[in-house]
């Protein structure tokens, strides 16, 4: 009888068990753990709250997810500058540049006059073997109009790219001919190519310039090696120029190509995140190869690890300007909607210890933005001695001086060329006139231009051309006032881009790099470095020590080159 009392009230007590445990749990956790989990809690209901409150009794009818949308990158904002949230339509283009591939039809366009202008096709992709040719306008897609101002490089991209294996319809108007040709295009795979040129400056040195750094393009700068090597090549330039970074796995993969066994190439480490270390394995093949990098106020994040390992490691003299200084490190973190944030995680540290993130006020973004233009207006695009280091002294391999807080500082600083600028060719460059024109001319000349399958016969025709007086009568009647003093004091400057831009239209970027490196500054420096055997750095002597090397140049140099230019190029799309 007692037994069968003791089993009734069994559930009984275990249930008063488990709930005394409940409350002990929760007592030690308030208590003994901190309020910090309390503290999270308590905001996260707050904003749940706030969210139910605004659903249930605002005035008006209001979109939760687009509320959502707007809030999160106002709270991230307050972290860092580079901790972002990438909502779910914009995901899969953030990320293409990263993957090295996306699914499209392969066509470089431009939208000019409310129309998408065929740039380039991309050779043996879906556009070029349905028939598109370099200079079609797309009037059409998928048998509806698309010209006027639905006309947006957003909505281009959204409605050329698709799956691989879709098919879209495009409606295309060919210069000279009235009628509308409608092609159907399959969409297929198109590589990111982020080694973008590869050529010979001379008989013994090889370029290459790499846009970024995503899951290629290490496999992209061996075969871009491997290439030069065959040629000939006996010195390496890397042009990491206005290169934004990317993926530091690439660039630690990149490093590892040139630098002994068991050299630090970068480390990282944060509040969550243990020191992790990345470090060369001895199995490089290019170890021994003479090489400078080139850098300027646009590298920066896995480019800066890549010049920063090269540069304490004293394995490569780096040329140019100071870089961006980004030296903080985002994991992705996806939501289940689709959509993610860029987290900032940690901090990155090149070899010799220094950080060369550059200072910001969690908060106010508006000044680190504004950080480049205030360079800019210090002079230290003009002078080394202008630099402002805020960080402190560190020393690499062979004890040169190297600083953090702030980006990389090359070992010799090569100044923006601003002689023959002037407010003219500000003006003609920064309204997009001149691309506006050269792609106006080479639409009209394409037969002609065609004939010329290289950039030294081509740029050789269009010197004889006389096209900086064709622009300017182009550009007066489109707004800009002619002003012969300075269009004379700007010629050279305004001649070179014109020429640079039409001959990226016929041929294709290595083409356009080539004629740009004719004349800049920065590229015959690397060559004088080479020539005087001063591409291994060597131990400073004690009065040298503090002492980096200047140069002040007064040539004709293409000031734009890493200025205007390339913010003009970014209205260039590729889907």
């Amino acid at each position: 009888m007692s037994q069968n009392k003791n089993n009734r009230f069994m559930p009984l007590w275990l249930s008063l068990c488990v709930v005394i445990g409940i409350l002990i749990g929760t007592f030690y956790a308030n208590h003994f753990a901190g309020n910090r989990l309390n503290i999270i809690n308590s905001g996260s209901s707050r904003l749940n709250n706030l969210l139910h409150i605004i659903d249930d009794q605002y005035v008006d009818s209001v979109n939760i997810n687009e509320l959502v949308d707007k809030a999160i990158p106002q709270i991230l904002a307050e972290l860092d500058p580079h901790s972002v949230y990438i909502s779910a339509k914009d995901v899969q283009t953030a990320t293409d540049d990263l993957k090295g591939s996306f699914s499209g039809v392969g066509i470089e366009f431009t939208i000019r006059e409310d129309t998408i202008r065929v740039q380039n096709v991309i050779k043996d992709g879906p556009a070029d073997n349905a028939g598109i040719l370099a200079g079609d306008n797309v009037v059409s897609i998928d048998g509806k109009s698309f010209v006027g101002k639905v006309v947006t490089n957003e909505e281009a991209m959204h409605r050329l790219k698709g799956a691989k294996g879709s098919k879209v319809k495009l409606g295309v108007k060919r210069y000279g001919g009235k009628n509308i040709k409608y092609i159907t295009i399959t969409r297929g795979d198109i590589a990111v190519r982020s080694v973008s040129s590869v050529y010979m400056l001379n008989d013994t040195t090889g370029y290459l310039r790499i846009k970024s750094f995503g899951e290629r393009t290490y496999a992209e700068m061996l075969a871009a090696l491997q290439k030069l090597y065959i040629q000939g090549a006996k010195n390496i330039v890397f042009d990491l120029r206005d290169n934004g970074g990317g993926l530091l796995e690439s660039a630690a993969q990149m490093a590892n190509e040139f630098l002994p066994k068991n050299r630090l190439i970068v480390y990282t480490q944060g509040r969550k995140s243990p020191r992790q270390e990345y470090r060369s394995n001895g199995k490089g093949a290019y170890q021994k190869i003479p090489m400078v990098v080139l850098i300027n106020e646009g590298t920066a994040s896995a480019a800066e690890i890549f010049a920063g390992a090269m540069q304490d490691n004293d394995r490569a003299t780096v040329v140019g300007r100071r870089s961006f200084g980004k030296g903080l490190v985002q994991q992705q973190i996806q939501f289940p909607d689709g959509s993610m944030i860029r987290l900032t995680i940690a901090r990155y540290y090149s070899p010799s210890g220094r950080c060369i993130q550059k200072p910001f006020k969690p908060g106010d973004n508006a000044d680190y933005q504004q950080d480049i233009l205030t360079r800019y207006q210090h002079g230290e695009f003009f002078s080394q001695d202008s630099i402002k280091h805020v960080g402190p002294v560190f020393h690499t391999t062979l004890g040169r001086n190297v600083y953090g807080g702030g980006g990389i500082t090359p070992d010799i600083f090569v100044p923006e060329d601003t002689i023959n600028f002037t407010s003219y060719y500000k003006q003609a460059a920064m309204s997009g006139l001149i691309l506006q024109y050269a792609f106006q001319y080479t639409d009209k000349n394409r037969p002609t231009l065609s004939k010329y399958t290289d950039m030294e016969t081509l740029a050789s025709y269009l010197h004889r051309q006389n096209l900086v007086e064709e622009f300017a009568n182009y550009a007066n009647n489109n707004g800009l006032r002619r002003r012969n003093l300075m269009i004379k004091k700007s010629h050279t400057l305004l001649e070179n881009y014109i020429n640079s831009r039409i001959i990226y239209n016929i041929l294709d970027e290595t083409a356009w790099m080539q004629y740009l490196n004719l004349d800049d500054a920065t590229v015959k420096e690397a060559l004088d470095v080479f020539k005087h055997g001063n591409a291994f750095p060597k131990k400073p002597t004690p009065k040298a020590k503090n002492k980096p090397k200047h140069y002040a140049y007064s040539t004709t140099t293409l000031g734009w080159h890493n200025n205007n230019l390339i913010a003009s190029s970014k209205q260039i799309k590729v889907c």
